[in-house]
């Protein structure tokens, strides 16, 4: 199951991220986002369990917890192009100021 990591602290590593989901069981892998042009964390990740039942197990244990003094938000990760919210309605015309 991939495993979606929010509002992380920008000291987080991927070691990190995977040290706190291994309490749960086996990790494949855990990636914190960086920004290509400055290096920095995004402040989110994604984290890989092979077992569906220790990856739920990590998120109803480790959302609104604390990691590297921040409270993270841990839920399943939603493919791309099924999330919902935000955007939108600009057509691809950019949305800018017309003069």
């Amino acid at each position: 199951m991939n495993i979606f990591v929010a509002k992380l602290s920008f000291n987080t590593d991927d070691e990190g991220l995977r040290e706190a989901f291994e309490e749960f069981g086996s990790v494949d892998s855990a990636k914190v986002i960086m920004d290509n042009q400055t290096g920095r964390s995004k402040g989110f990740g994604f984290v890989e369990m092979e077992n569906d039942d220790e990856a739920l197990e990590a998120i109803q244990a480790l959302n609104e917890s604390e990691l590297d003094g921040r409270t993270i938000v841990v839920k399943k990760a939603e493919p791309r192009g099924e999330r919902s919210g935000g955007g939108g309605n600009r057509g691809g015309y950019g949305g800018g100021r017309r003069y």
